[in-house]
């Protein structure tokens, strides 16, 4: 795996990558980086693959627009900058916002795409709300206090209990985060529009990885988004939380695994 910058209106794009063929991207989501996607590096040796840092996060600048929209477009730029063809786009919670606007705005560029414990639908009052506090404690208490309580209710109460250690090894990940980049990712999430009719004018395969442990997408709304394509492809993780690629990293994978393998044989 490689680590390299990309220049995007002046301002820094990080970004991994590895191998040959089909490009495959992986976004990541809120209080994260590229490297929360450490155990899929390698499971997919006919294909290059593409793990950026979204602007913001980790070794990426923020850019002017830190919209779901703008940070599509900085991610349809990368994507250009290394194929002319069509990609696989799997997004991690915030990643699927940017992934649903990504399929929004540039659907030609897609092949096929999926939402990895994220949801189409827009925040309802009560998620926007719990959004404004976030905002206001990470203002009060900065970032690293507040990624300190967000964090580990992103993982299952089996994990909490049996391996504390992936939690510790997320927060020790993000400890330098910028409670400002932080604060631009819920005020797009809340600004974000119902993404809904993305998924039923979709002309492409979609991936819905989902879990019912999740308090972050609960699996309600997970169940009822899944249904909306022509053609998707639906899994349950048992023991997750919100963090699936973590928490069964081995399952996790080869539900990736086939749903690749399943666009390029009905491509």
């Amino acid at each position: 795996m490689q680590t390299k910058e990309f220049n995007y209106n002046g301002k820094k794009i990080l970004y991994r990558t590895a191998g040959k063929g089909p490009l495959v991207v992986l976004l990541h989501g809120f209080g994260e980086d590229g490297t929360i996607w450490k155990n899929q590096f390698d499971i997919f040796p006919n294909y290059q693959l593409l793990v950026p840092d979204l602007p913001g996060s980790g070794g990426s600048e923020r850019i002017d627009d830190m919209s779901t929209e703008g940070l599509a477009e900085a991610i349809y730029a990368l994507i250009k900058s290394l194929t002319p063809g069509e990609a696989i786009l799997i997004g991690h919670s915030m990643g699927g916002y940017v992934t649903l606007a990504f399929a929004a705005k540039f659907p030609e560029a897609l092949n096929a795409f999926g939402l990895f414990h994220s949801t189409a639908y827009a925040d309802n009052e009560a998620k926007k709300d719990g959004r404004r506090k976030g905002i206001a404690a990470m203002n009060e208490q900065g970032a690293e206090a507040f990624l300190k309580t967000f964090v580990p209710n992103l993982y299952s109460p089996v994990i909490k209990e049996k391996n504390p250690a992936l939690i510790d090894k997320h927060l020790n990940a993000v400890r330098n985060f910028s409670a400002e980049s932080l604060v631009k990712y819920f005020e797009a999430m809340m600004q974000r529009p119902d993404r809904t009719t993305v998924l039923e004018n979709s002309s492409v395969p979609v991936l819905f990885v989902m879990s019912e442990h999740d308090a972050a997408v609960p699996l309600e709304d997970s169940l009822k988004q899944c249904h909306l394509p022509p053609l998707s492809f639906v899994h349950l993780l048992q023991a997750s939380g919100h963090m699936g690629m973590v928490e069964e990293a081995e399952e996790a994978n080869k539900i990736l695994i086939a749903f690749i393998n399943a666009v390029e044989t009905i491509a």
